[in-house]
């Protein structure tokens, strides 16, 4: 199992290499559903950048908006965001400056000491940590609220948490209080419109080509994804949004100490690569559906089939979102299933799951 997990970690080395710049070239990074998204430092993004399920990385300048959905966002030490920062369902690291607001629903936020919001913080989130500077209110509730020592707010500090600690040298200009429901918001993420034209022709072949890799590479393995995606659908579904989720604040808590900072950034590329790997075999699951309805099989057939319709259905505004959104989930699920219940019987054949609930050898 383990040589199979590393040849799709040299097949994703591979496929990086080949197909270069696949976040900046689909709508100039803008917008993308899965994967990682990265702003490099001294790089300058004009507009907004979105993100569904993935992972966004700003070490350079964004002129717009920063909006992500189920995903995580990193503002490093030498990121910019000239517009508002806004997360539902994920994580949020700031580590440099957002000029505007920021936001997190569901999730994680933590701001590190240097990092600043020049409007107001709003987090409602499992646990949120504050030690660097935001220029108006902030409103913060969850489970756990910490203001450190360095923190500075030019406004009101309005909490709402069963444990909050503020700490004696945490500068505060405005009124402290804790006030039930004091985070009375939705982050408005709209979903990213889906990329069109050459971007989506890109990142289709992109796609297509990491596809081949796997199958090629890891056939036995992609098989038994297939199978585990096939056959408990909703299953899958579920764990796929439970890692999703939990991955990223996991690797948030991971950064809350210095040492664990270049850990959770790898941790995060390397999530939004697997990320991109759960999509293309939702993909798969979803080719391997589509052509059984025909009565056709063939993993090469289904690869082709499931990339091309969820990619047609991608181009519809919301629903096409939606849609892409549930194959990476279905994806991401599938594989952690199969990287759980795949074994080696007696004759070197892949079997999926255990017990009376097995499926065929392939």
């Amino acid at each position: 199992m383990s040589e199979k997990l590393l040849a799709v970690l040299l097949v994703l080395v591979v496929v990086v290499g080949f197909v270069p710049g696949v976040a900046t070239a689909q709508a100039g990074g803008a917008e993308r559903v899965g994967g990682l998204v990265e702003v490099a430092e001294g790089e300058t993004h004009a507009g907004d950048l979105s993100a569904v399920g993935g992972t966004v990385l700003i070490a350079g300048t964004v002129t717009g908006d920063v909006e992500a959905t189920g995903g995580s966002i990193v503002v490093a030490a030498t990121g910019v965001v000239e517009g508002d920062l806004s997360a539902v369902g994920g994580s949020v690291l700031v580590e440099g400056t957002v000029d505007g607001d920021a936001g997190v629903s569901a999730g994680s936020i933590l701001v590190r000491e240097g990092a600043s919001v020049g409007g107001t913080l709003e987090a409602a989130a499992g646990s949120v940590r504050m030690d660097g500077q935001v220029a108006g209110d902030a409103r913060l509730a969850g489970e756990t609220v910490t203001v450190g020592p360095t923190a500075t707010i030019g406004g009101d500090l309005l909490y709402d948490a069963d444990t909050a600690a503020i700490a004696p040298g945490a500068s505060i200009a405005g009124a402290v209080r804790a006030e039930a429901g004091v985070v009375d918001f939705g982050p408005e993420v709209a979903p990213p419109a889906v990329p069109r034209g050459v971007g989506a022709v890109y990142g289709l072949l992109a796609n297509l080509v990491l596809g081949a890799a796997l199958l090629v590479v890891v056939p036995r393995f992609s098989r038994a994804v297939t199978g585990v995606g096939t056959k408990e659908a909703l299953r899958s579904g579920g764990v796929g949004f439970l890692a999703l989720v939990g991955v990223p604040i996991a690797l948030v808590l991971v950064a809350v100490t210095i040492v664990g900072i270049p850990l959770s950034l790898a941790g995060l590329v390397a999530f939004a690569l697997l990320l991109w790997v759960a999509f293309v075999y939702g993909s798969l699951v979803a080719g391997t559906w589509l052509l059984s309805f025909v009565d056709r099989e063939g993993r090469w057939l289904a690869l082709v089939t499931g990339l091309v319709a969820v990619a047609l259905v991608g181009l519809v505004p919301f629903a096409g979102g939606v849609v892409r959104f549930l194959v990476l989930l279905v994806g991401l699920g599938a594989f952690v299933l199969a990287v759980r219940g795949v074994r080696s019987d007696d004759e070197g054949r892949i079997v999926v799951g255990t017990g009376e609930d097995e499926s065929a050898a392939v």
